[in-house]
């Protein structure tokens, strides 16, 4: 968080939150109202004070006030980097992944620290190089489809990718919430979100 942030949270600390004014799209745009942020220096400030509390909802520190997040998928969004790895749409290096969830539609998320990030469609074709069959064997057109096929659970599939290995579950997108500890429509009497399955 930035310094001056600090202090005013010291110096205000009871500024009500704010809901239902900020949002995230599935490509990690950014939209006030509905209506898309362009600016560079808004973007980046956004991006920098983007942060998620015990509940599980996602806001932006805004000097004393948090504006909470409206999210259309995930947290965060994934986008694969030219030199390798991948990073979130706010600029988190993303390693490791606990898991990766596959969607009835093929859409992939990973279930990463500091909180769930879609793997944006431009880079769907580096994901899918990353997942193997269990046996080791390149993932083939058959193995996807009996993945997707499945309602949920393990899939069978691995993700490996920079020396790192983890398991593939199947789970329908409504349910990402739950599955990944995080609300997509947070209000002021929102539940904490379930601890990650």
């Amino acid at each position: 968080m930035d310094d001056y942030v600090t202090r005013a949270l010291a110096r205000w600390p009871d500024v009500p939150d704010l809901y239902g004014w900020l949002s995230l799209d599935r490509r990690g745009r950014w939209r006030i109202q509905g209506e898309l942020i362009s600016r560079p220096q808004i973007i980046d400030t956004l991006n920098r004070r983007y942060a998620v509390d015990e509940r599980g909802c996602w806001y932006f520190q805004n000097g004393p006030q948090r504006g909470f997040v409206s999210l259309e998928s995930t947290p965060l969004i994934a986008q694969y980097t030219p030199g390798g790895g991948w990073v979130s749409h706010a600029g988190h290096r993303l390693v490791a992944p606990r898991r990766v969830v596959l969607d009835e539609q093929g859409a992939l998320a990973l279930d990463v620290d500091p909180g769930a990030a879609l793997i944006e469609e431009e880079d769907l074709v580096v994901a899918l190089e990353a997942l193997v069959c269990g046996d080791g064997r390149p993932l083939d057109e058959a193995a996807l489809q009996q993945a997707l096929a499945q309602p949920a659970g393990d899939t069978g599939l691995r993700w490996q990718q920079a020396g790192h290995a983890c398991p593939v579950v199947r789970c329908d997108q409504a349910d990402w919430p739950e599955l990944l500890g995080f609300v997509r429509q947070p209000a002021a009497t929102a539940e904490p979100a379930p601890t990650r399955h």
